[in-house]
């Protein structure tokens, strides 16, 4: 399965910005977000301002890393204010990844430090918080196929199976495959554990994790299947799992569905 091109990654991230910015233009403030619990329209619109804003900066001045004294912009005091905001800085975040070359250096949080990673991590950032404004407001839409197939290979590669340097991902014989069943399209999973002291702040960790693989050509162990969009969504915690079909070793499964139900915004 191969990522979508760069063009593709500005052009949704665009499209989901300004249904996301459309979305909340009409939402109460004070709406809940299903999908963020404790937020409301309010601080989702904010948390996407701010986000966009940083990688707008990032993607511009190129940091070696982002200073620790760095002031981030101040929050607007009132609804119209945080539109006009998110306006300016996501206009800003599509301006500078349209023009730049996704094979440059850049600092990101995860191990690909390039434009690239930038473009895709923003692209379905617009995508899964454009699916909470629309839970909030009580009109949601369908998630474009391809996109969604590689928002599930980016959830499960980079926001679950991501290794850090200073751990280890130590693998079991045991793999799962997700089916995309619109996109006839297949991922393979391993399941194992994985350890490693945290330098950062001294925290030992030992969980259940999964790691990205190819076909390792033997049956799976457990296989999930359903539309891309659905898969990405309920992989997000933004969806429930009424299109999702499961079959096989229901304790392979379970360990699958441990290493990957987290919370993440």
């Amino acid at each position: 399965m191969v990522h979508l091109d760069t063009a593709d990654y500005v052009r949704h991230l665009r499209t989901e910005s300004r249904r996301f910015r459309d979305v909340l233009a009409s939402c109460p403030p004070g709406a809940r977000i299903p999908g963020c619990p404790g937020w409301n329209a309010s601080d989702l619109l904010w948390h996407l301002a701010e986000v966009q804003w940083f990688w707008a900066k990032t993607v511009r001045t190129r940091p070696d890393a982002p200073g620790k004294d760095d002031e981030g912009p101040s929050r607007p005091t009132s609804y119209d204010g945080l539109l006009a905001a998110f306006d300016d800085w996501s206009g800003e975040l599509a301006t500078h990844l349209g023009s730049a070359d996704p094979s440059e250096k850049a600092w990101t949080w995860a191990e690909d430090q390039t434009v690239g990673f930038i473009h895709r991590r923003q692209a379905h950032e617009a995508l899964i918080h454009r699916l909470d404004a629309e839970q909030a407001a009580g009109s949601v839409t369908p998630f474009d196929p391809l996109l969604a197939a590689d928002g599930v290979l980016e959830c499960l590669e980079v926001m679950f199976g991501g290794c850090p340097p200073w751990g280890e991902f130590h693998g079991l014989p045991h793999h799962v495959r997700l089916d995309l069943r619109d996109v006839g399209e297949s991922l393979w999973v391993q399941i194992g554990r994985f350890t490693g002291t945290n330098p950062e702040d001294d925290v030992h960790h030992d969980e259940d994790d999964i790691h990205v693989v190819a076909d390792p050509g033997v049956e799976p162990d457990a296989c999930v299947s359903g539309p891309a969009g659905a898969v990405d969504a309920w992989l997000w915690r933004r969806g429930d799992d009424s299109e999702i079909h499961v079959t096989g070793d229901k304790a392979v499964y379970d360990h699958f569905r441990l290493a990957v139900n987290h919370p993440i915004t």
